[in-house]
């Protein structure tokens, strides 16, 4: 580094030669110097003066509301108690049950609540009465109109039936000329009367105009408009209530409640609304095992002793135009390890459905599995599904289950204590389930052997041999 002044190499010198004393000095300076300001993780700009809200607010002293005399005095000026008098008047129209409900009413709302947490509209739109609005009173509020619902038949009126429809209407303010008013078919030719208007002749129809409206002049000079003619008000009623559509029209009204649910609606009756069976004995009241006691005719004591096990569980997804949509998919084994097995496999988007489906459809799925001595197999069994190949063999007794753990969890809800298995090629455990299932419900059973050559089998292994027959 070199420094061409000499006084500046000479400072800088000597605040080398100090750091202990001239470290300290500077980072008190640039503390100094730099005070510490807080920044924000956002790029708005910040306010510096005080938020203010956006509706301005009352204060309590603006309403006289300073001190507990006030606020008392306050309450009995806007919510006073009842009177003797108004109370001798309330007797003459209520029971005495009603003044009772009254007073118990009113003892529950306290005025002090209602001075200080309520609020009362002073707007010259106010209701003459204090009401929330969450009900409609028949008493006080006003009716609702509960008109019919429109014709869902009704078409939009052509030209000719306005035209009917006008004239109609005119009708009630000429009760004299009205039931005598004639119209254009009147004018027209006889053999054109029944035919639509549309497809008059020129000059059929053109008689008929000119003679229409010599007779709108004659009938117009015996009318006296001024006393008969329809007022302003009736017009502009006609142009904004009277309806475009023909038939049976009507609007739903203009009540401000939603329309309540029909008492049976289509498609939906019935389908919500369990009704507890007496023989559940209480156990099934929301209706879970309904359709399962009608497939298997069991009782629900008897579906609830069946034993399950969750084997299997994993994650699928189906590929939409919307994205990916994931569902559980859970494989479900059922037996009363006595000789009875199932399987069942469900999929959904909420895992505690597919659970209950895999359950019921595993339950249902159940078959009998035939057992040699309620222990083993029928000697080695093999099935295949796809890649996989399960191969079973019958062991003696005390060899137990040598098994992969989901065929263990089969063999258990079975009731088969001794077995041996071998997976030679191709592990899948969808494969593994369904070809373990496969191959102890395609055993070979000797009692159909024999039927099938015509002859009578009978074991006689435990008599020779000294019973050693494994």
């Amino acid at each position: 580094m070199s420094i061409p002044h000499p006084l500046t190499r000479r400072l800088v010198l000597r605040c080398l030669a100090s750091p202990s004393t001239s470290a300290p000095s500077r980072i008190a300076a640039a503390a100094t110097a730099a005070p510490s300001t807080c920044r924000s993780f956002h790029n708005s700009v910040p306010l510096a003066a005080r938020r203010r809200p956006r509706f301005k607010s009352v204060r309590a002293d603006e309403m006289g509301l300073t001190s507990p005399e006030k606020i008392d005095e306050f309450a009995r000026e806007n919510f006073p108690e009842y009177s003797p008098e108004e109370k001798e008047i309330l007797k003459q129209r209520y029971t005495p049950e009603q003044i009772a409900a009254l007073e118990a009413g009113e003892a529950s709302i306290n005025p002090l609540d209602l001075t200080i947490q309520g609020r009362l509209r002073v707007d010259q739109y106010r209701m003459p009465y204090i009401e929330d609005f969450s009900t409609i009173q028949p008493i006080i509020d006003r009716r609702p109109k509960n008109k019919p619902p429109p014709d869902p038949n009704s078409t939009f009126m052509t030209e000719e039936d306005f035209t009917e429809d006008l004239m109609e209407w005119a009708r009630k303010y000429f009760p004299e000329h009205g039931k005598d008013a004639k119209t254009l078919k009147d004018f027209v030719w006889e053999e054109y009367r029944d035919v639509p208007e549309e497809e008059w002749p020129h000059q059929a129809r053109k008689k008929a105009d000119k003679a229409y409206l010599a007779y709108l002049e004659n009938s117009g000079n015996e009318i006296n408009l001024e006393t008969m003619t329809p007022s302003d008000v009736d017009v502009l009623d006609y142009m904004s209530k009277r309806s475009m559509l023909k038939g049976k029209t009507g609007s739903s009204g203009n009540s401000a409640l939603a329309p309540a649910l029909p008492n049976a609606v289509p498609g939906v009756a019935g389908l919500y609304k369990t009704v507890a069976d007496p023989a559940d004995e209480g156990l099934d009241d929301e209706g879970v095992y309904k359709d399962i006691k009608r497939i298997t005719n069991l009782s629900v004591r008897e579906v609830m002793s069946i034993k399950t096990k969750l084997i299997l569980s994993r994650r699928v997804s189906n590929q939409t135009r919307l994205g990916k949509i994931g569902r559980m998919q859970y494989f479900f084994v059922a037996g009363n390890g006595d000789g009875w097995l199932g399987i069942g496999s469900a999929k959904s988007t909420e895992p505690s459905v597919a659970q209950l489906k895999a359950k019921m459809l595993a339950i249902k799925n159940m078959r009998p599995i035939p057992r040699y001595e309620d222990r083993t197999t029928f000697g080695n069994i093999e099935a295949k599904i796809s890649g996989t190949v399960v191969k079973l063999s019958a062991r003696p007794p005390g060899f137990g289950l040598r098994v992969p753990s989901r065929i263990f969890e089969m063999c258990r809800m079975a009731g088969i204590k001794d077995l041996a298995c071998k997976i030679p090629r191709s592990r899948n455990p969808m494969n593994t389930i369904n070809a373990a299932y496969m191959a102890l419900l395609n055993q070979p059973n000797p009692e159909d052997i024999a039927i099938g050559r015509g002859k009578k089998m009978v074991d006689v292994r435990k008599v020779y041999y000294g019973g050693a027959v494994h």
